[in-house]
């Protein structure tokens, strides 16, 4: 189990702009030799977009872009005609494919918070797709077949303990709370922003850190990967 701290992430985006983006991985012109992936994951941004902020028409290809609001509301549009609002609890999935370009900004009053998380596909080309799933609920994954992964949300409250599905390669980001992950006579506390790569995960748990308030006090990304790291 290898743990990646928030103040380790490299920072971008464009202060001027209202855009601060927070880095897990190499990226743009960070280039980290030993940092370029995990597994599937090739990019884990912590997104803040100021009112009125935003992405303008950019292109993407051969790469699955899963996107989670933390606060806030998102506004996507993209080349294939699809525009949509995500919320908080949303998960929104653009499959890029052979090249799609979209828009991503901030028109809400309110500031924007958002984690985007980028995978490789097992196989590159075809058509470009998009989904949303409404309010995922802790027991309901989300299934990335093109990469080999899946995705499960985690809500721990103070004291409680919850599993960490067993994978050969297992990735943990928590979004918000404290938490405290244990497998294998390791355990480790992590805060928001934080993550942990864990390979061979087998009865690995996730617990809410004592004193937290709330029966959501903790928010955590799982991703479960069965293929190996490239």
């Amino acid at each position: 189990m290898s743990i990646h701290r928030a103040a380790d992430r490299y920072p971008g985006g464009d202060a001027a702009a209202g855009i601060e983006t927070r880095h897990a991985f190499s990226f743009g012109p960070h280039y980290d030799p030993d940092n370029l992936r995990f597994g599937a994951l090739i990019a884990c941004n912590e997104e803040r977009l100021a009112p009125g902020a935003g992405f303008d028409e950019h292109p993407h290809s051969h790469t699955e872009i899963v996107t989670w609001v933390v606060e806030g509301e998102l506004t996507h549009r993209d080349s294939a005609g699809h525009a949509t609002v995500v919320r908080p609890g949303d998960v929104q999935h653009l499959s890029a494919a052979a090249g799609v370009r979209h828009i991503e900004r901030n028109d809400g009053a309110a500031p924007l918070t958002f984690v985007q998380m980028w995978l490789a596909p097992l196989e590159p080309g075809g058509e470009p797709s998009y989904g949303i799933v409404r309010g995922l609920a802790d027991a309901a994954p989300y299934a990335l077949p093109a990469a080999g992964a899946v995705l499960h949300v985690r809500r721990p409250a103070a004291g409680e303990r919850t599993a960490v599905p067993d994978g050969d390669l297992v990735y943990v980001h928590v979004v918000r709370g404290r938490v405290q992950v244990a497998g294998e006579g390791a355990a480790e506390e992590l805060g928001a922003g934080d993550a942990a790569r864990i390979t061979g995960a087998r009865g690995v748990e996730l617990a809410g850190v004592p004193g937290a308030t709330g029966a959501t006090a903790a928010e955590v990304l799982v991703w479960e990967m069965s293929h190996p790291a490239r």
